[in-house]
């Protein structure tokens, strides 16, 4: 019997891992970096073990140190979550040279799929090895690893080989492997696969199916199980397929096998062999826990010969701290506050008061919702969302909210195309013009000493935010029965909440404030000076880092005096293990180069000046 497991991982996984593990009566040992010393992760562990450095590369990647901190702790078995070392056959072997109970695939399954290239010709599928005009678009793809990284869609020739340099580069930086291949890319189909469960005895379960067609950046957003509307026929397949993959690496333990559903036919992507950042749909459909099951076949233990029937519906949405209006970057700083409410699943790496570091993927938490219906759980979970308080760094809260009260996604027709076709109106937030009268009364309130009498009237108090973008200038006066608006009746103000009635309907509003932040329920506000400051200003052509980062790479023969053209690329940062590429903003000359390979930045450095031709 396993008595003390060890996840190879960080934040949500490591803490969804060690959930069960205390369930079952399992020690647990956490392994962290130096950013992650006081992680969520790293404080519910009931022993840590550091992992000198901060880059994925120097700590989470590295087998040799996290096989050395299992023994060194005495742990008995490793689970890897996902991501990191998950598909890395190498350290499979290592666990198990060690002497200790490995929670996944034999290596040689591993092997045989963590390359998604070697996996297509297991499954009769070959890579496309010369790319004509004739093939595009096609989509360049790391053969290891998941989560969108090390994938580029190419619609012309000419920038094949920028995309395959991109793709092998980020690659090699998530995952420790930049081979890269190219395949067709098939355009606005659906995203779907099937959870797979198999034990040592030639028990294979196929645990249904699960559709993951909303993505950015080919990272998965909104998923959700079962697929909606597939033919029993077509689901027939997805599960042969998918057993037949299993049954063909002699696979044990959890996995997923992926398709793109298209014009009713489905096209095999790649095989899974870990668990998925979205199994919490499955459990909740199939009512059964993925990583006992997982913790119990590397016990040894029989699957009964038929799966639990499914029922239900469930929903799962990933909060990530990034800004989808400036293209996905990811953001950093302090989580004040994150709370959903209670009768949805919320698994998460952090508390209120935590540091979101920017060397690792920006997923803050997953919000899962269950209902007997598909439209019932839509609405619970879009109800969540609404409801959640998260104060800190931006989010793709009001992305979410609005993807899942999309008609094309309530309908159920949403396919892998489904923000290219609609992001613009997805960023629209839900911005309550009242929000910003509320915290006004609410900070006029905290900040007086004498209430609100006053011998002769007031004259008007104004005070500005900015909400949504937008610049909100709200106006109020102190009079004897205390602080009034022009339409709106205040009934009470104190320094944590307003109770407002308009045309006889009260509103109340729960007020938060840190520094110059103000968050009125879910809505976020920033209190702007009533006198701006001056300010210096910036050389027309200047190029600011979009997030804190690494410069990873400078364009080939750029210097102080290049000539470049409009959206020419000129540096990529790395931030959160996405690349993100610098371009110019014009044609002209780069007057100046302030970014040097290795360098860190924080948001707002200068990176590079182009002076308009």
């Amino acid at each position: 019997m396993i008595t003390s497991v060890l996840v190879a991982n960080r934040g949500e996984i490591a803490c969804r891992i060690f959930r069960t593990c205390r369930e079952l009566g399992i020690r647990t040992v956490a392994v962290h970096s130096d950013p992650d010393a006081t992680a969520l992760h790293t404080r519910v562990a009931d022993t840590a073990v550091r992992l000198p450095g901060a880059a994925p590369a120097d700590t989470y990647l590295r087998a040799d140190l996290i096989v050395k901190a299992a023994v060194a702790s005495g742990a008995d078995a490793v689970h890897p979550g996902y991501g990191f070392l998950s598909e890395n056959a190498d350290f499979a072997r290592a666990v198990l040279d060690a002497g200790l109970v490995w929670i996944g695939p034999p290596p040689a399954a591993i092997e045989a799929m963590a390359s998604k290239m070697r996996a297509k010709q297991l499954m009769g599928i070959a890579p496309l090895a010369d790319v004509t005009p004739a093939d595009l678009p096609v989509l360049v793809k790391a053969a290891a690893g998941g989560g969108g990284r090390g994938m580029r869609i190419v619609r012309r020739l000419e920038d094949l080989d920028s995309a395959l340099s991109s793709a092998r580069a980020e690659a090699a930086s998530a995952f420790g492997d930049g081979e890269v291949f190219v395949e067709p890319y098939v355009e606005d189909g659906r995203h779907v696969e099937v959870q797979l469960l198999a034990d040592t005895h030639g028990t294979v379960w196929a645990l249904g199916t699960r559709d993951c067609s909303l993505q950015r950046r080919h990272q998965k957003v909104i998923e959700e199980a079962p697929a909606p509307g597939l033919s029993d026929e077509l689901i027939e397949e997805l599960h042969d397929l998918a057993v037949r993959a299993a049954r063909a690496v002699d696979y044990v333990g959890a996995g997923t096998v992926e398709f793109l559903v298209a014009d009713g036919r489905a096209h095999f992507l790649e095989m899974n062999t870990r668990l998925q950042v979205e199994h919490p749909v499955t459990e909740a459909v199939f009512d059964v826990d993925l990583v006992a099951e997982q913790i119990r076949i590397a016990e040894g233990a029989a699957l009964p010969d038929e799966p639990p029937r499914a029922r239900g519906h469930a929903i799962e949405a990933r909060l990530y701290a990034e800004d989808p209006a400036r293209d996905w970057t990811p953001q950093t700083g302090t989580l004040h506050q994150l709370s959903v409410p209670a009768s949805v699943r919320l698994d998460t790496g952090y508390e209120d008061g935590d540091l979101i570091p920017v060397h690792y993927d920006p997923m803050l938490a997953k919000v899962v919702a269950y209902a007997p219906t598909r439209a019932e759980a839509v609405r619970k979970l879009a109800g969540a969302l609404e409801r959640a308080r998260i104060h800190g760094p931006v989010t793709n809260r009001d992305l979410l909210l609005n993807s899942l009260r999309h008609k094309e996604f309530t309908t159920a027709r949403m396919d892998t195309g489904f923000y290219d076709r609609h992001l613009p109106e997805l960023m629209e937030p839900a911005a309550d013009l009242l929000a910003p009268l509320a915290a006004a009364l609410s900070d006029a309130v905290g900040r007086s000493r004498f209430g609100g009498f006053r011998n002769l009237p007031s004259a008007p108090q104004t005070k500005r935010y900015e909400m949504a973008g937008e610049e909100h200038e709200v106006r109020y006066r102190h009079t004897r029965n205390g602080l009034e608006a022009d339409g709106v009746r205040v009934l009470h103000a104190d320094a944590s909440g307003v109770v407002l009635e308009v045309e006889g309907v009260q509103r109340k509003f729960e007020v938060k404030r840190y520094g110059d932040q103000v968050y009125v329920g879910g809505m976020a506000l920033k209190s702007l000076p009533r006198f701006p400051d001056p300010t210096a200003q910036l050389a027309p052509g200047s190029l600011l880092a979009p997030t804190p980062g690494t410069v990873v790479r400078v364009a080939d023969g750029l210097g102080e005096g290049s000539a470049v053209e409009a959206g020419q690329p000129l540096l990529w940062l790395e931030a959160m293990k996405m690349e993100h590429k610098i371009t110019a903003p014009h044609a002209g000359t780069l007057s100046e180069l302030n970014a040097v390979v290795g360098q860190q930045v924080t948001v707002g450095s200068l990176l590079a000046v182009v002076e308009p031709a």
